[in-house]
């Protein structure tokens, strides 16, 4: 593909391409429709994707392996009185999801226990002793969400004790499954081809397919001709937030989710999401940013550094005061994970440097706190470009890690075949994003097997690498109109990435550091027009430092998003800067 604006190389060394070749007579009621067409989506599909609406694009959740057994089983325990119990996994994805079926048992009428693991004392997903303790205390059924595919000895044990586990995962799957009454999970490799389709899906998404059947379920049955069916569409703010904090690509199913679960969440109907926004100083409704940036974090702190159990708390709790309290020490808790974060991403740097040329990075340590690793993996992945896995090592020489990985590498397919290799004590996850217990003094051959298994993928991947540009402005084209059409074919997140613009050429002026090492200055085309520009934490870089040095007289391109300027209101708006090019 040709260069866009013949840059081959820019300030920060890679090429410029379109998304899509540009149209020069682009009105902005056909930019949406480009934008669409550029993120894959058929000429004649565009209709049902201007306004993605839940009704366009639900499966029917009987396409999926073991949905109707789950369902079934589950309406029986309704019907009979049975305890239920719901396992949960402790990260955003698995509170959300346990919330959910939470929320929507109680509405027919049970009342469900909530098992939520102690990330440090018991590790991620279900074990015997937990699944046999619920067994126990009565419940008769469990549902395990977001973890369970590879909880082999943990099922067996609990089917041996009398309880029936039903697994809604998303995570990558064996050829051998888990013992599971139902196992619901889109990454079975014997999955059908539609159910398969949906394998981007994040668990929270698979527990609303699972609300479908088990109501569809209960309605044939006539459940509701004497109790008000509950409205599962209701639930989709939860929906919305799972699905952006486990950063699942949000195509088809998944953008529909998010863009009716914002919707639904501005109404403030979760009384716990609704304090969780009060603590954020969320003022406005909440943006998809605000799901994977404000309120996200808040949900994960309680899993990682705090209490496992405070996300689902939250997302369930029916008093006020009681949601104002948790949300404060969920808030809390968030400023002392961002505390411990900056000191482990420190050290965590420091020894990834000696791997910057590796396909993978792999760095561990004793100390490192195990509630922000993943988070670690996600910016060493950002700063090399390289999939990154974070290791912390535990007392008895074990070690719990976290990985990132980068577009076109399956780290999650890497990790499980490094456990079925013999080389990890436990490991999994899916294509973005992976966790693993390494045996103690097993690093180096962990290492030597990944970097192998990875190499000639991360070397394409990264040979691939360009900045996409979805559209050339002049200089007085960053406006606000322009914010509302481009927001128009959103919301944007993993897999469906915010439309990135070049605008110029233009004079650099007012150029200076501002904040924590941000860049900012003005962008004037030669017919006087201008816009505000802002390069953040670049000011160390080598684009901040082109940017600073720049003479008035020189001529750039320059690449990026348009947001509203908020500090100002009105109609403004500037591009938040990510490359640039001399013109």
């Amino acid at each position: 593909m040709d260069a866009a604006l013949n840059i081959d190389r820019s300030v920060t060394g890679q090429p410029w391409r379109w998304r899509r070749p540009p149209d020069a007579g682009l009105g902005m009621d056909a930019l949406v429709d480009e934008l669409l067409l550029a993120r894959g989506v058929a000429r004649e599909d565009l209709a049902r994707h201007r306004e993605p609406r839940i009704r366009d694009f639900l499966p029917d959740p009987s396409c999926f392996q073991d949905m109707d057994k789950g369902a079934t089983r589950l309406a029986d325990a309704v019907q009979r009185g049975e305890a239920i119990a719901i396992f949960g996994d402790y990260d955003v994805d698995g509170a959300t999801s346990a919330a959910l079926l939470v929320l929507l048992l109680r509405r027919l009428g049970a009342k469900p226990m909530v098992y939520i693991p102690d990330r440090l004392m018991e590790g991620y997903g279900p074990s015997g002793k937990a699944l046999v303790e619920l067994k126990t205390k009565g419940a008769s059924v469990a549902v395990c969400v977001d973890c369970g595919a590879q909880a082999f000895d943990a099922i067996e044990e609990a089917k041996a004790a009398g309880l029936d586990v039903i697994v809604v995962d998303h995570h990558q799957c064996a050829s051998l499954l888990p013992v599971a009454f139902a196992l619901i999970n889109p990454n079975r490799l014997d999955e059908s081809e539609d159910g398969a389709a949906h394998g981007h899906l994040a668990a929270v998404g698979m527990a609303f397919l699972l609300g479908v059947a088990l109501l569809r379920e209960l309605r044939g049955r006539g459940a509701f001709e004497a109790l008000e069916e509950p409205k599962i569409i209701d639930l989709l703010d939860l929906v919305a937030l799972g699905t952006v904090a486990d950063v699942a690509r949000l195509k088809s199913l998944n953008r529909a989710f998010v863009t009716q679960g914002l919707r639904v969440m501005a109404a403030r109907q979760n009384i716990g999401l609704g304090a969780l926004a009060e603590a954020a100083r969320l003022v406005k409704a909440p943006s998809c940013r605000d799901l994977g940036f404000a309120l996200g974090p808040r949900i994960n702190a309680g899993g990682r550094v705090g209490k496992s159990d405070l996300g689902v708390r939250l997302l369930t709790s029916t008093d006020p005061e009681e949601a104002r309290g948790i949300a404060a020490e969920l808030d809390r808790l968030n400023e002392e994970r961002r505390a411990i974060e900056m000191l482990v991403c420190e050290q965590a740097e420091e020894q990834a440097k000696a791997q910057a040329d590796s396909p993978v990075i792999t760095v561990m340590s004793a100390g490192w706190h195990q509630g922000v690793i993943g988070i670690v993996a996600g910016r060493i992945k950002e700063r090399f470009g390289r999939p990154a896995i974070v290791i912390a090592e535990t007392e008895d020489g074990t070690g719990k890690g976290s990985g990132r990985s980068i577009s076109g590498v399956d780290l999650g397919a890497a990790v499980l075949a490094a456990k079925d290799s013999g080389l990890l004590i436990a490991g999994g996850g899916h294509a973005m994003a992976a966790g693993l217990t390494l045996p103690p003094g097993g690093l180096e051959a962990f290492r030597e097997f990944i970097d192998e298994r990875l190499a000639a993928d991360v070397e394409k991947a990264r040979s691939d690498r360009a900045l996409l540009l979805d559209a050339l402005l002049a200089p007085g084209g960053v406006a606000g109109a322009l914010c509302d059409a481009l927001d128009a074919a959103g919301p944007y997140g993993a897999g469906w990435p915010s439309p990135r613009v070049a605008a110029g050429p233009v004079r650099l002026l007012k150029t200076g550091i501002v904040g924590d090492g941000h860049v900012r200055g003005l962008g004037c085309g030669d017919d006087g027009k201008s816009f505000k520009w802002i390069a953040f934490r670049s000011a160390a870089t080598e684009l901040g430092q082109a940017l600073l040095s720049s003479s008035g007289d020189v001529r750039w391109w320059l690449a990026g998003t348009i947001k509203r300027d908020e500090w100002n209101g009105g109609n403004a708006a500037e591009m938040h800067l990510e490359d640039a090019a001399l013109a």
